[in-house]
């Protein structure tokens, strides 16, 4: 069984063209929904399924 791939914060502004401070600021004005975070670090993590989902909130659906 294949593990999930989680994705930083960085890489999913990256993906979806944005800063790493809009992501964040989405998420705390409730534009995105509240991400992930990693047991260990506490940091934001996505799998692609909610990229995309981000991608649609935004209109640029693939």
């Amino acid at each position: 069984m294949k593990a999930e791939r989680y994705y930083s914060a960085n890489e999913v502004a990256r993906l979806l063209s944005i800063s790493k401070q809009t992501l964040v600021r989405y998420e705390s004005k409730g534009v995105f929904p509240k991400a992930r975070r990693n047991n260990v670090n506490g940091w934001r993590e996505y799998t692609i399924n909610e990229i995309n989902h981000l991608r649609k909130i935004m209109g640029r659906a693939t």
